[in-house]
């Protein structure tokens, strides 16, 4: 089965709701341990996110032409 693309707007709203599930304190243990588990999951994934786009920005060089993406892991630069 193949593994679902990684949205990051749509794993914040994930997070969201699972961070009002836990601050409600009413969920059982298990149930607890199991969102905790994949909000840190998540968490991770969208800090992985952001640091590539970081990276990816941090390329940007300025051209005649403007600025433009420089090359970044293996891409072709931008025209």
């Amino acid at each position: 089965m193949a593994e679902k693309k990684f949205v990051f707007e749509t794993a914040m709203k994930r997070l969201e709701e699972i961070v009002k599930t836990l601050e409600q304190g009413d969920a059982p243990l298990d149930k607890s341990l199991a969102l905790f588990e994949e909000g840190t999951e998540l968490i991770r994934k969208c800090g992985q996110t952001l640091d590539t786009a970081e990276q990816k920005l941090r390329l940007l060089v300025q051209t005649p032409d403007g600025p433009q993406a420089a090359p970044f892991d293996g891409e072709e630069p931008q025209a």
